[in-house]
């Protein structure tokens, strides 16, 4: 009992450790995904600062969510680089403790985003009219800093209910970060009891911005049917279909993990792969790839930029 009540002062990460042969392939894989996916948030963040058309609240609630997902990605991939060539991951107690905390702060920020991103798009399509005046640029900026404020004032209650007790040894974190489930179940008492408030926090949080969303898409679906022409319908949906596809990818990955029941187990770290590296790089590409003024704005930078090396 003495031991096991040792004073921690770093976790190990099994990570991917239980795959030693594919530990290389992993790093490969990873760390290309990670650099198209800088490449593609920077360009959006790029793109929206220095193309005047895209300064719109739009493309401001955009340009916000790269960024976002930009330091999600650099709270947990690089570590995880790392320590698919290390054969000794170790994390200090407060680093965990930090990484814990930016990781949900901004997984929250980022579904607050998309929610604030959809209630533009409901605004734009169901009232036109007074959508100049509701939807500043002043008040997307301050609807972005309130994401940021929601979400990370959520994340310090959960990371201070899981580090106010001690934990107990052995100090193995079965995960390739400090995912708090992973880390909670280390506690040395009121082990069941913090597990559930703080996945019942996620959870509502993850349920209740995925609601508000699927809410003002019912409301915009109604709105567009009542729109005459079929070319008028097409071209209201187009606006939405980016933001309602990432919607899908990065609320469907997410809940896999946070509304997977306990006893139904399966490898928590393969499970984490989908919204930690696969969400964020797939983001940027449906954005650009699926939007006409992004696509414009990068052809144009591109000819300027052609057209001032002749």
């Amino acid at each position: 009992m003495t031991s096991n009540q040792t004073i921690l002062k770093e976790f190990i990460l099994i990570g991917f450790s239980a795959y030693p042969h594919v530990q290389t392939l992993l790093f490969v894989v990873f760390f290309c995904l990670y650099m198209l996916t800088l490449a593609g948030n920077l360009a959006i963040m790029g793109l929206t600062w220095v193309d005047r058309s895209l300064h719109t609240p739009m493309y401001l609630f955009l340009g916000a969510l790269s960024f976002s997902e930009t330091c999600y990605t650099l709270t947990i991939i690089p570590k995880m680089l790392v320590d698919l060539l290390d054969k000794d991951s170790h994390i200090s107690v407060p680093g965990c403790g930090l990484q814990m905390c930016f990781f949900l702060g901004l997984g929250g920020t980022n579904c607050i985003i998309l929610t604030l991103m959809g209630y533009d798009r409901f605004l734009a399509i169901c009232k036109p009219l007074r959508y100049p005046l509701l939807m500043t640029n002043v008040a997307c900026g301050q609807f972005v800093v309130s994401a940021w404020a929601g979400g990370f004032l959520i994340s310090l209650i959960e990371t201070a209910l899981i580090f106010r007790v001690s934990f107990c040894i052995p100090n193995l974190i079965q995960h390739f970060f400090c995912h708090m489930r992973a880390v909670v179940r280390l506690s040395c008492i009121d082990r069941d009891f913090t597990e559930f408030i703080v996945t019942l926090m996620s959870v509502s949080g993850l349920l209740s911005t995925f609601l508000l969303i699927l809410l003002t898409y019912l409301f915009i679906l109604s709105s567009v049917l009542k729109i005459p022409s079929a070319e008028g319908k097409q071209k209201a949906f187009s606006t939405c279909a980016s933001h309602l596809t990432v919607v899908i990818i990065h609320f469907g990955f997410a809940s896999i993990v946070y509304l997977k029941p306990e006893a139904s187990g399966g490898d928590d770290t393969l499970m984490a792969v989908p919204y930690t590296v696969i969400t964020p790089f797939l983001s940027p590409i449906i954005f650009t790839l699926r939007n006409r003024d992004m696509k414009n704005a990068l052809r144009k930078i591109t000819r300027k930029t052609i057209v001032l090396k002749k």
